[in-house]
This record gives structure tokens, sequence and C-alpha cells, in this order.
């Protein structure tokens, strides 16, 4: 690469006729690959051959530590333990290096957003660090006896921070291990990377902890509404859904309304019914049967479906289009399924309204060969809750039944109007 240069020296590179300045920052994809910050804010990646690199300013010696603070206990604040899995909303960045350093000490998290402090006395803890994209069903099993093992232990609520891209599985399946919860447990993302001036992670961070001392006991995700920093949404676990690849309110409620607006570290509107009470003890039940596949159907998706019942899966969501149709094409296959004992659930592609699988013969008759319609559910959340089911239940009858029951907040009997694009 020409001359050797250290994490956070200043570079300029020169790639054919092409010129790139900025900080060299660390990189995890490997040696062969180089990470620059630019000035604009963008971070771009170059491979190390063919390279012409000047150093044009040596940068600090690296730290990875932050330093130590005293922080005092106030008797008037709610406890709230904020544990990590990954993911940007609680870090900060080095700005000479670009490095981003987690941040989960009580210390790290107060130095990152100091209103915390006059909100909750804060505990933190990195439960995982993974990037959300590898997220597996051991670590749900993980992330579900961790916050189990932290409300047990008095905390008066919970927030978890999570990479945004399957946020919205991890929010289902949790809300299926933690049953008659006692407190909120509020999972928050971050949309931008606190190094970028459009970030929302210290706004989203400081609405959910302020809605985790709330009286509303369930899974939430709490996110940015707009594209302005005046309130967050509260979304129910079972249904929230990514919206956008890149927005800040990516997230949105699908057949169903946020449960509240949280305007930062001050107001909270409630916007919809909300459980406020349990109904027994706190239940942690994280037995999941792993062989259990989601399938979007399209005109030639027969091989898919095939692929699956040889693998020995116990059970398919189908994202059918429409009211719940499937290609002519797959039916053999789901009688092959369903004749191995497999379960078959139908979801919509479609993102508002029903599966009603009653309207059309090709419906009616994959219905009549056992396909269960499932209202108004979300396929992501659809899928959570056949893993779940399917390590609890084995006949088709039983499973059909825990299947159209609401257990979370999953699923109604109709979907109303005034939720299908809700003004925001």
């Amino acid at each position: 690469m020409g001359e050797i240069v250290e994490v956070g020296d200043r570079i300029r590179i020169r790639k054919g006729e092409n010129v790139y300045e900025g900080i060299l920052m660390p990189s995890d994809a490997g040696r062969e690959i180089i990470s620059v910050k630019l000035d604009n804010g963008y971070n771009i990646g170059f491979r190390r051959r063919d390279l012409a690199v000047e150093v044009l300013e040596k940068g600090k010696p690296f730290s990875a530590t932050m330093p130590r603070m005293e922080i005092s206990y106030r008797d008037e604040l709610p406890d709230i333990a904020i544990l990590g899995t990954g993911g940007t909303v609680a870090s900060k960045i080095d700005y000479q290096t670009g490095a981003v350093y987690p941040a989960f000490s009580p210390e790290e998290l107060l130095m990152l957003v100091p209103e915390l402090s006059e909100l909750a006395n804060i505990s933190g803890k990195e439960m995982l660090s993974i990037v959300s994209e590898d997220i597996r069903i051991r670590d749900w099993k993980d992330m579900a006896s961790s916050i189990y093992d932290h409300i047990e232990g008095g905390y008066d609520g919970v927030v978890v921070t999570h990479g945004t891209d399957t946020l919205h599985y991890t929010t289902s399946m949790i809300s299926f291990m933690l049953r008659e919860l006692p407190v909120p447990v509020v999972f928050v993302g971050a949309q931008r990377s606190s190094d970028r001036p459009s970030s929302d992670a210290a706004f989203n961070l400081i609405s959910s902890v302020n809605f985790s001392s709330s009286d509303c006991k369930e899974v939430v995700l709490c996110m940015h509404a707009d594209m302005n920093d005046e309130f967050c949404h509260v979304h129910r676990g079972t249904r929230v859904r990514k919206f956008h690849t890149s927005r800040r309110d990516a997230f949105t409620s699908i057949n169903s309304s946020p449960i509240a607006r949280v305007y930062g570290g001050s107001s909270i509107e409630f916007l919809s019914d909300y459980k406020d009470e349990s109904n027994g003890d706190m239940v942690l039940d994280t037995a999941v049967e792993e062989k259990v596949g989601l399938v979007k159907t399209y005109p030639e998706s027969r091989e898919v479906l095939s692929c699956l019942i040889d693998k020995g899966f116990k059970g398919v969501v189908l994202e059918g289009t429409g009211l719940g149709h499937a290609p002519m094409s797959m039916r053999d296959e789901i009688d092959r399924g369903i004749e191995e004992g497999m379960f078959f659930g139908m979801t919509s592609q479609c993102i508002h309204g029903m599966v009603n699988m009653n309207v059309y013969r090709g419906g009616r008759e994959l219905k009549e060969k056992g396909v269960v319609p499932l209202g108004d559910m979300l396929a992501e959340t659809a899928w959570c809750k056949l893993c779940f089911a399917l390590g609890h239940y084995d006949s088709h009858d039983e499973l059909r039944e825990f299947m159209l029951s609401d257990i979370a907040g999953e699923i109604t009997d109709r979907s109303h109007v005034d939720e299908y694009n809700y003004q925001r």
C-alpha cells in the first residue's frame, strides 16, 4: 500500500484519477480492506492493493476506554436496566479515529446521553455483541433469560438496544417468550449512527428510558415517529415492521395504532389501549422449534417449499398474495407437506388488511386442505409464533387453536379502516 499508516491518521488516497481525503478508521472487513471517514461524514472502503496513500497528519494514540465519572443514586427515580445486543444506539464515536465504543456501563451511558440521569437510575450491561442480521434463536433464548433475571432483580423497567434490521423479529419472539410482565420491556435502535449530525440515537434512547417506567406491561419498540426530533412512537412488539431502509421514522405499526407518543424525556401521550396489569407471575418460556420456514409465494416458488419439506421442516408460514392465495403449482407440495405432518399458516404479502381464504375458490381449496388463515397477523410475527407453538404442541388442532389465539396482541378479529395509514 506504500507508506505505513495507523488508525486515526489523516490520509489522502489516489485511485486512478480520483482523490479522497479523510481519517483512517478501524476495519472489521479483514486486512485487505481499509476504511476511511470522509470529510462529509460518510465512510468508504478500498482494497489495499494498487492504492497510493499519503499521510497528511498523524492521529492521536487510540484508546478504547472512556473516563470514569461519579454517579449519585436518587431515591425518587426509577431503577432502569439498559441491556445491549449490538447496534449503534448505545455507542460513542471517537471523532479522531472514527472508532465506535460500546457504551454500557452507567458512566458511559450517562456520558453519552447525560439527560438519562434526570429520568432514572441507570444500570447497563451488554448481553450480546452481534449485528442484527446474524441474530439466531439461541440468542433470543439468552436475551429473554437475561431480561427475566433483571426484572426478577427488582428493576422498574428494562430497555434493550438492538440493531434495526431484525428488530421486529426480536420484539415478536420476546413477546411470546416473556409473558405477564410486571414492567415495560422497551426495545430501541438507531437508524443513524452517533457520528452523524442527523443521528436519532440519543433521542430514541431518552424516549425509551422515559417510557420504561410507565405502567405499560408489554414488550414494545420505541423509535422516531418522523424526521424531526419531536416525538417517538411506541409500537406493540408483535405489530411493528421496519418500513424504510434509512429514514429515522423507519418503523410503523401495522393493522394497529401505536401505543403512545413519547416526547423525549418529557410527556407521554397514550394513543391506544395497552396492557397495564399482569394476570399472574411473570413467565419465561424459551421452548422453540427451529425448523420452521417463511416462504413468500411467487410464480415459481414451488421448489423452495419442496426443499423445506425434504429437509424435514415442521411448519411453514406462507406469505401469500392478496387475501391469502398461493400458485396452483404449489398445491402438490402443500399436499405432501400436510401428509408428512407439516403445519401451514397463511399470511398476506399485502402490508395492511386481513387474510380471507373464503372469497375465491383457490383460497377455499387451500383452507380445505388444512392451510390455516392467520387473520391480520404480520408474516414475521406469524413465523416467530409458529416457532414458539411447535415448541409446545404436536397436533394440528392444538397448533391451529394456539395460532388463532391472541397471545400478545398479534391478532384481532378484524382490522379497522382508521388504522390504515394512520396520521402521524
